[in-house]
């Protein structure tokens, strides 16, 4: 089992003084515990998809500093190279560390799986990039309809962003 703890506080140490990336993956990590578990995810998988949650990102410094960009497609392949000796160091064994890097290496690929971890993790990292980007309402409504494909992510997304708010 990965220690998600020990892998926050890596993950948090390595982007020392960049608040923002930091709390970006704690926020994508929060939505992927939530959506995990209402999804019905064994403990085992719910436990991967927590540590690539924290480590989604993590390519994102190196790609600045080999390509001068954080676009997608360079934190996709920079990110698995500085993720495997944080999980290593947080106790996953090989096969997770595939598996981790694979959703690291894909998280920008709407297309690349239809296995539910992967789903969320779209999922989650979307509903976290629609607040901080302040996407519209148009779309959002237009990514519901391409990315999510779990039901818990399909009804989160409603609540927070497509229904109409509650007034007293």
């Amino acid at each position: 089992m990965i220690n998600i703890s020990a892998l926050a506080a890596a993950a948090a140490h390595y982007d020392a003084g960049d608040p923002r990336r930091v709390q970006h993956f704690i926020k994508v990590y929060g939505y992927c515990r939530l959506l995990g578990l209402s999804e019905g995810l064994d403990t085992h998988t719910q436990n991967m998809l927590e540590a690539a949650a924290l480590l989604h990102d993590i390519g994102i410094h190196e790609a600045e500093r080999r390509h001068g960009s954080s676009a997608g497609p360079y934190q996709e392949q920079e990110g698995p190279a500085v993720a495997r000796p944080l999980l290593s160091a947080a106790g996953a064994d090989e096969s997770e560390i595939e598996r981790i890097c694979w959703l690291i290496a894909h998280h920008h690929s709407c297309q690349a799986g239809e296995d539910t971890d992967f789903r969320i993790l779209l999922e989650a990292d979307f509903l976290v990039n629609a607040d901080e980007d302040r996407l519209p309402r148009e779309s959002i409504a237009s990514a519901r309809e391409r990315l999510f494909r779990t039901d818990s992510g399909k009804k989160l997304l409603d609540d927070i962003f497509l229904s109409e708010p509650y007034i007293i």
